[in-house]
């Protein structure tokens, strides 16, 4: 499959696959609550609602801050898929998440402003081990590229375990999920007001959980990555994965930003760094 071919299939079907996601996250945690939970299709119905609404904003900026977190984050995904360079993707990642941070501080609200700070406290606590899986996969596989990484005919789990372990740790804070969910939380029995989101309705709402959805199949796809060498297995450990992330979020209550900050970090040198100092004596 060429990677035009590949990019267009990503900008199809991730949104698909990212909404039914995130309808089974729903129904699986509805079944772990001792509820029936929503239909599988009802995150479909809710972006489609949130379409329809009128957009009400404080500044107008906020939109526009909002369409580019939508945008970089569909190029991050493009520049994976279509299997470009590895580090680009985490700066274009990262700069994505400023401007979800950009359209918060912008609604002069103290719960999106709130919001906003712990987002970029979880930025600090996640961005150091994001780079450093970039890092180990390029000392393990000699390349930044996904295509080369990918075609590898071994798997980067064997030499990258302690590494794994540690953007394992860090998805929970990327998928939003407890004990990790600072800045605002998909769950509503833990919201009285929904923290960075509080001030986006309508279609900016709607941009921002499609949004979400390209980043989680773009998260899957980088847990892919370390066993593409067995595609079967690697599919089966992205939902494994996926499905930990829910286990987790519904039998942990959430932390406090200075424990986030502290355990992410103390992970990061002791897995990650760690890893790799080992692999650079290998």
């Amino acid at each position: 499959m060429t990677p035009f071919v590949r990019l267009l299939v990503y900008l199809v079907a991730a949104p698909l696959l990212g909404g039914l996601l995130a309808g089974l996250d729903r129904k699986i945690s509805g079944r772990m609550q001792a509820r029936m939970g929503p239909p599988l299709w009802q995150p479909f119905y809710d972006v489609w609602k949130l379409w329809r609404k009128e957009n009400i904003v404080v500044r107008r900026s906020q939109n526009y801050y909002v369409f580019f977190f939508l945008l970089f984050v569909i190029f991050t995904g493009a520049l994976f898929f279509a299997g470009f360079d590895l580090l680009l993707m985490v700066f274009a990642l990262t700069l994505a998440g400023i401007f979800f941070v950009l359209a918060a501080y912008k609604a002069s609200s103290p719960y999106s402003f709130i919001g906003a700070e712990r987002e970029l406290i979880q930025m600090m606590a996640y961005e150091p081990m994001v780079l450093l899986t970039a890092v180990g996969m390029y000392m393990a596989g000699g390349s930044f590229y996904v295509h080369d990484l990918a075609s590898r005919s071994s798997s980067l789990i064997w030499p990258l375990p302690g590494v794994f372990l540690g953007f394992l740790f860090v998805l929970v804070i990327k998928f939003r999920k407890s004990p990790f969910d600072l800045s605002c939380s998909h769950h509503a029995h833990q919201e009285l007001v929904r923290g960075i989101t509080t001030e986006f309705s309508g279609s900016a709402l709607a941009m921002i959980e499609v949004a979400h959805w390209y980043e989680n199949v773009l998260l899957l796809g980088w847990v892919y990555l370390f066993f593409s060498a067995w595609p079967v297995l690697g599919v089966a450990a992205a939902l494994a994965v996926f499905l930990l992330m829910i286990l987790v979020d519904n039998t942990c209550a959430r932390l406090k930003w200075q424990t986030t900050l502290k355990s992410a970090w103390i992970v990061t040198l002791v897995l990650g760094f760690g890893n790799l100092l080992v692999l650079s004596f290998l």
